[in-house]
């Protein structure tokens, strides 16, 4: 660390290829919705307003959302902060996704427009500078690129000018190394596949660097497990690990807390030192999580420690079960 930038992780990065600029933490807005079943428990609309205007106040400058989110509550919450502060502030970035009619498959290409038409309502914006097919998984890959399909509709909002710039948001590496190549996405997000537990993204990481795409790298903390720790959070993703995958974590937890450093530092700044990563998102529920957030990435964590945390990260997905998401 300097004193001209004590915090030197957080830093104002490219997108890829576009013009864009975006902070280096990314503001997950999908438990501002509200969704207990999920997250354990509920966001009032209050705290979300508040959240997003604290984020407004910096240093993070990019936000992620979703039409699904909280059956669209996080984007109308988000475009309420917006009105209450005079508009985004300049230098922001707020990303959404398009989703299928919610409670059905619908993910065709008249769906995807009448997702972007709800998105732009709720947010009350004119143009969307980014926007992600989420979860394609949901259809074949030659579903979504079929004529009257998701990519179809999406390139044609693009050209109309309603979109600027197209991501995809997914699960399966395969499957987002088989969008990459299309050559229309300047962003990919993927989620719980690098962090201190597993590192399946590798390949899709690599593609992506190469081709001047912006990786995006969401969960972090893997639901949880890497924050609170092993014991608390005895699974990964929402779903079962491996005995040896526990043990594995309770050592990169003894190992930090040796070093006085939390856990959740390692896991975030895992991430954030990797220079093929854009950005990496973090769920945000009520203001302070600003300011932890930074706190966790200005925590200096010594070379040493790193020598002994990442061969444990590197045996990486073997062990997890169960693992869908």
């Amino acid at each position: 660390m300097t004193a001209d930038n004590p915090t030197p992780l957080l830093t104002t990065r490219s997108l890829g290829r576009t013009p864009l600029f975006v902070s280096s933490v990314c503001v997950g807005t999908s438990a501002l919705g509200s969704f207990p079943a999920q997250y354990g428990y509920e966001v009032s609309s209050e705290t979300a307003v508040a959240t997003i205007k604290r984020v407004f106040d910096g240093p993070f400058t990019f936000i992620d959302t979703s039409n699904e989110y909280g059956g669209g509550a996080s984007e109308r919450r988000i475009g309420r902060a917006i009105r209450e502060n005079g508009g985004v502030p300049d230098g922001f970035l707020i990303a959404t996704k398009v989703d299928p009619l919610p409670g059905s498959t619908d993910f065709s290409g008249d769906r995807v427009k009448k997702s972007i038409d709800e998105s732009l309502e709720r947010l009350g914006l004119d143009t969307l500078p980014l926007v992600y097919l989420h979860d394609p998984e949901k259809i074949t890959f030659e579903q979504a690129t079929a004529a009257g399909g998701p990519l179809e509709a999406l390139i044609e909002l693009k050209q109309q000018g309603v979109i600027q710039h197209l991501g995809v948001a997914g699960g399966p590496i395969d499957l987002e190394l088989q969008y990459l190549a299309t050559e229309v996405f300047d962003a990919v997000i993927s989620h719980n596949r690098f962090t201190l537990v597993e590192q399946t993204a590798e390949p899709l990481l690599d593609d992506a660097h190469r081709g001047g795409v912006a990786f995006i790298n969401a969960a972090p903390f893997g639901g949880g497990m890497l924050v609170k720790g092993p014991d608390a959070v005895p699974t990964y993703c929402y779903a079962p690990v491996s005995d040896g995958t526990l043990a594995r974590v309770r050592e990169m937890e003894r190992l930090c807390l040796a070093a006085g450093v939390p856990l959740a530092a390692a896991a975030l700044q895992f991430s954030l030192r990797d220079e093929r990563v854009t950005s990496t998102i973090v769920g945000m529920s009520e203001p302070g999580r600003v300011d932890q957030t930074v706190a966790l990435a200005g925590i200096e964590i010594p070379d040493e420690l790193w020598s002994e945390l990442l061969p444990l990260a590197h045996v990486g997905r073997a062990g997890i079960e169960a693992f869908a998401g």
